[in-house]
């Protein structure tokens, strides 16, 4: 299993949680996911940290397939991987209607088809064919007199860049496990990671070209050795709630869909309900404290280890942890321990 970090949302402190990434890369971290939401871009982050790290990867998580075109993402990704030397993944996924629709804008139609459209147009940038795409979403060129078809001027570092699909949904998980190098969970539950996703991850893999190699399963949790006290994982109980009742409209949000697949269907309409009318205090509070726990990784050694396997067991191939202690050396501390209890 890989170590990686999970970088959060905030733009506050950037230049300390970089300094913070460049410690946990000696501490043995191999990854590091910059998230974009309606927060900063993940690029300019992505780039900074390129210039600062060594030997880690680098993955966006998730770069939006609607607010960029097919070729700029394309171009971006082969961007990243030139100034890291060949370290940048591209985490990509269609995000919600909440976001694109309602921060950029932009209609939200067909992100399967879009998603797998965008994929094939990226490799063939960065195999630097003449671009011709004629698909259901995406034509290149356009017609017309003034358009003819173009390849990249540059030759990219590697010409497969690896594609980490984010997805939640069960179309979009077969298709991660059919096109992708790389699944990016979300709130996943060890427990019940067979039983939600089982069926969606071997439609996908019977289609998969063998090629691509087996499919990396990346899942963020957040991180500490020690006693899982309320105040520790508030944070994290917060999130959960703003995703479970905030991102998305009532009948339109995926984080709320898989929960009540997890069995907690009872439970995700009561945050939802709560924090749609606007009573976000009681819409944290109403979070299943059974689901903060099976979606994080706190606690004693002993219960990080058995946590650890039971990851594993779901299929985690790369673990991305946001660490929770208080001070800095305490969180460098707890990624050397995690390093070597992966192994």
């Amino acid at each position: 299993m890989r170590l990686g970090i999970q970088l959060g949302y905030s733009g506050q402190g950037f230049a300390a949680a970089v300094d913070e990434v460049v410690e946990f890369e000696e501490a043995g971290a191999e990854l590091v996911v910059v998230p974009e939401a309606y927060s900063f871009d993940a690029v300019s982050q992505l780039g900074f940290l390129a210039a600062r790290t060594r030997t880690m990867r680098l993955a966006s998580g998730v770069m939006q397939l609607y607010t960029r075109t097919p070729t700029l993402i394309a171009m971006t990704a082969a961007g990243l991987d030139y100034v890291s030397g060949g370290r940048f993944s591209l985490g990509l996924g269609a995000s919600g209607p909440q976001v694109i629709e309602g921060f950029h804008g932009v209609r939200y139609a067909a992100p399967v088809a879009r998603t797998r459209e965008i994929a094939e147009i990226c490799r063939r940038v960065w195999r630097r064919e003449t671009l011709v795409f004629d698909g259901e979403h995406y034509t290149i060129p356009l017609p017309g007199d003034y358009a003819k078809p173009l390849k990249i001027i540059n030759h990219p570092v590697r010409h497969r860049v690896p594609i980490l699909l984010a997805a939640m949904g069960p179309r979009n998980v077969a298709l991660a496990a059919e096109i992708a190098e790389g699944w990016q969970a979300l709130w996943l539950d060890p427990r019940s990671a067979d039983r939600v996703f089982g069926d969606a991850l071997a439609d996908g893999r019977s289609r998969r070209d063998p090629a691509l190699g087996p499919l990396d399963v990346s899942v963020p949790v957040p991180f500490a050795v020690g006693d899982p006290a309320p105040g520790l994982l508030g944070r994290h109980r917060a999130q959960l709630a703003l995703y479970l009742g905030g991102m998305g409209a009532r009948g339109r949000n995926f984080s709320n869909d898989l929960v009540r697949r997890y069995g907690y269907a009872e439970e995700a309409a009561r945050v939802q309900d709560l924090f749609l009318s606007g009573r976000r205090a009681e819409a944290i509070a109403a979070v299943p404290d059974d689901l903060v726990t099976a979606t994080s990784l706190v606690g004693t050694p002993e219960t990080i280890r058995r946590r650890l396997d039971e990851f594993a067991a779901a299929g985690v191939t790369t673990l991305l942890a946001s660490p929770l202690a208080p001070t800095r050396a305490e969180r460098v501390k707890d990624i050397g321990t995690l390093r070597r209890m992966i192994g």
